[in-house]
């Protein structure tokens, strides 16, 4: 079950997604396959956990809720301003559009993961974007949910970088609907507390056990791992990291210089324009600081 957990779940739902989609189910049904989705990553946490202390809520659950509510409201709206958007921007009129409908979807997950990547990349380096990333990264503990716990103009910016490339060359709104459907699922893929073993796959999907490092709260330590679905990106920016004899300890994520990062919905909207004080960085645990040092 560990090994067949993620590749199970991401081409079982994405399958599913498209074979709805070929037979023009109505989109309503993509929503009901997604809570679904939610459903099963939840029990799978609870069945097979990396760490059973992340499926304790630490008063996060109605805040993570909050987020996840707005921000998949956020999606619906911005995917229902597709043709508009469409309309008045200069739309190269280039899509494939002949082309089966599963290669369209991989060819607009592979440009929406590039743009993707680069904007969270560039989320550590900018200051303005990190105070508005920074909200993903004050979290203590890692499961599903966490992927959609983002403020939302980080999440509206992320999903411009992913969307307006392929909005101008024509992207039709029934691929536009199932890629936000895989974006979904691949998040709560990438933030699971799943035990999951993926083997080689790591080097294709950035699944929990690459993305988890990207959360260490140690400084720049967790200043790799940007990319949402392909490490291919990682590579490429030099920032891919893999600590296979490392297992992330229970108080190994957050903000290691803002252990007072706010917990609520509210505050951590307002928490970017506020001059918060930060403390030095994190130490590094001897363990991390060993796997780190075997590594280089």
């Amino acid at each position: 079950m560990r090994l067949l957990y993620a590749p199970v779940f991401l081409f079982g739902f994405i399958a599913t997604a498209l074979w709805l989609a070929n037979r023009h189910v109505h989109p309503g049904w993509l929503a009901l396959l997604l809570a679904g989705a939610v459903l099963l990553s939840c029990l799978c946490e609870r069945l097979m956990p990396y760490r059973a202390a992340w499926n304790g809520s630490q008063g996060d659950a109605r805040r993570d809720l909050c987020h996840a509510l707005v921000n998949e409201s956020l999606n619906i709206a911005g995917i229902a301003a597709i043709p508009l958007l469409a309309h008045w921007l200069p739309a190269l009129d280039i899509w494939p559009a002949d082309w089966p409908l599963a290669v369209q979807l991989l060819v607009a997950i592979v440009l929406a993961d590039l743009g993707i990547t680069l904007v969270h990349y560039a989320s550590h380096r900018s200051p303005l974007l990190w105070r508005l990333h920074a909200v993903h990264h004050s979290v203590t503990r890692l499961y599903g949910f966490n992927g959609l716990m983002k403020h939302p103009l980080h999440q509206m910016l992320e999903a411009l970088g992913g969307t307006l490339p392929l909005i101008l060359l024509g992207l039709p709104l029934e691929v536009a609907l199932l890629l936000a459907f895989s974006v979904s699922i691949q998040l709560l893929l990438q933030h699971s507390n799943v035990d999951m073993r993926i083997g080689c796959l790591r080097h294709v999907f950035a699944w929990a056990p690459v993305h988890r490092l990207h959360h260490l709260k140690y400084g720049t330590t967790g200043d790799v791992n940007f990319a949402l679905f392909f490490p291919l990106w990682d590579r490429l920016l030099g920032t891919a990291l893999h600590l296979p004899g490392y297992r992330l300890a229970e108080d190994d994520l957050g903000i290691g210089d803002r252990p007072d990062y706010p917990q609520g919905y509210l505050a951590q909207l307002r928490e970017p324009w506020v001059n918060g004080d930060t403390e030095a960085p994190a130490v590094l645990p001897v363990t991390l600081r060993q796997a780190l040092a075997e590594r280089a």
